[in-house]
């Protein structure tokens, strides 16, 4: 069984009015290795892995779509519905 993936999800409102959802994952900072567990002093960096193409009108609409890609990524429950797909798919692939 494939580790957990670190994966955040956050709303960006780029123009006024205009949201989007961006799926980002945890990546090694300076060639680090990741550090599942690691203490609350060390920074966590994110790379985009994927995003929505066109903007929601509202931030909760852009949230609540975001939440359903991520769904579609990993499954509702957090284990992947297609455990090789979850495991496997690269950074910036679309979902």
């Amino acid at each position: 069984m494939p580790a957990p993936r670190n994966i955040a999800l956050t709303v960006h409102e780029l123009e006024q009015g205009e949201f989007y959802w961006v799926l980002m994952e945890a990546a090694a900072a300076d060639g680090d290795a990741l550090h599942h567990g690691a203490p609350d002093d060390q920074r966590h960096v994110y790379e985009p892995l994927e995003a929505a193409h066109e903007p929601y009108a509202t931030y909760s609409n852009a949230l609540v779509a975001g939440v359903a890609a991520m769904r579609r990524l990993c499954g509702a429950d957090g284990k992947a519905t297609d455990e090789a797909r979850c495991a496997a798919l690269p950074a910036g692939r679309s979902l």
